[in-house]
């Protein structure tokens, strides 16, 4: 039947998404999301948008999000861009921002949806070699380019850019966009939304499917010059202009205005995450320094692939990659303290 497909459909390479179990009994540490359910308020807020409005369409510009989110950061509306997760609007991105043929870059070891986009854009790109402590040479990024690109923390490594090696890169890059992909920032970064006003080719991108429990809900940001949202505007109105649902636009806005519960769960995330690591490292772990809700480990003597076959068999499910540079590690989320539990009890048996 491919002969009705478009030509270029049949060289691109999909992403493919970590696994989601049909089973209920697993103990789910392969995908990142919080183990802590979203804010109650925005519940509420959902339940309360629930009703006869469905059948109306929803703000096509979802103003009521757009303020929340820029009274959170202190810019102003004309600096926010939202949409369906931060993957559309990373898409959003490579197809206004980075189609300028010059090749993008991005690090050698990050998220595996970059070189997909390219694929689907046609974005010639350059992977750049992480060093040798899986961490980003910021000189490196100092050359002729078509736009940046890395997550920050970096994924699926966790390991954090500091805010000043961020500003180092934009110095080095003035006329081409740079986007941080901040999906992680929440546990443990300092967000470079703070340097927006500064550097006009700075494009910060946000997920509220990590630190706001809200993966389901499917809403992403960016924040920028007003220049870098309209291109952004200009592509999303050519291609979906009700992008966010009415339940999606409060439930969203609500997880904003509710700080207390936010600052708490990720600093329950964070408390049990290097309760993770002093454990894994005491059970002979190479673990990657992290700053997000998941961790990057190795053990010397055990194959990644055979550790996480054998987790499975005691309900534990992890990431593993195959890519040559990162295939003995796996890739684990920090769960609540019984996940946390379950894992550990599962890798003393294991090992």
């Amino acid at each position: 039947m491919s002969k009705f497909w478009s030509p270029f459909v049949k060289d691109l390479v999909p992403y493919v998404p970590g696994e989601q179990p049909k089973l209920a009994k697993l103990v789910k540490l392969n995908t990142n999301e919080n183990p802590y359910g979203p804010s109650p308020k925005a519940i509420a807020a959902m339940q309360a948008e629930l009703g006869d409005s469905l059948r109306l369409y929803p703000d096509p510009n979802s103003d009521r999000l757009k303020q929340a989110v820029a009274d959170y950061y202190g810019v102003s509306t004309a600096q926010v861009f939202v949409g369906n997760g931060s993957d559309e609007v990373l898409a959003h991105a490579f197809h206004g921002l980075f189609q300028h043929g010059k090749p993008l870059l991005f690090p050698d070891v990050t998220y595996s949806f970059y070189p997909v986009y390219c694929g689907l854009y046609g974005v010639p790109y350059e992977a750049l070699a992480l060093d040798e402590q899986f961490q980003i040479r910021v000189e490196d990024y100092a050359r002729p380019n078509g736009g940046i690109i890395f997550p920050n923390p970096n994924a699926p490594t966790g390991c954090l850019l500091p805010l000043d090696a961020v500003e180092r890169l934009l110095q080095g890059s003035p006329d081409s966009v740079v986007v941080v992909d901040e999906a992680y920032i929440d546990f443990g970064g300092e967000t470079a939304i703070k340097l927006v006003d500064r550097y006009p080719n700075l494009l910060v991108t946000q997920t509220l499917s990590k630190s706001r429990s809200l993966a389901g809900l499917r809403v992403g940001i960016a924040v920028g010059h007003p220049d870098l949202i309209e291109a952004l505007e200009r592509i999303k109105n050519s291609f979906n202009s009700y992008p966010l649902d009415r339940m999606a636009i409060v439930g969203a806005a609500a997880a904003f205005e509710d700080e207390t519960y936010f600052r708490k769960t990720c600093q329950l995330v964070i408390d049990s995450r290097e309760q993770v690591v002093a454990a894994l490292s005491g059970l002979g772990f190479e673990v990657l320094p992290s700053a997000a809700n998941f961790i990057f480990a190795r053990h010397p003597q055990k194959d990644a692939g055979e550790l996480a076959a054998a987790l499975r068999e005691h309900g534990v499910i992890v990431r593993h990659f195959k890519q040559q540079r990162i295939a003995q590690f796996l890739r684990i989320t920090i769960g609540n303290p019984e996940q946390n539990q379950a894992l550990l009890d599962a890798l003393r048996q294991v090992l």
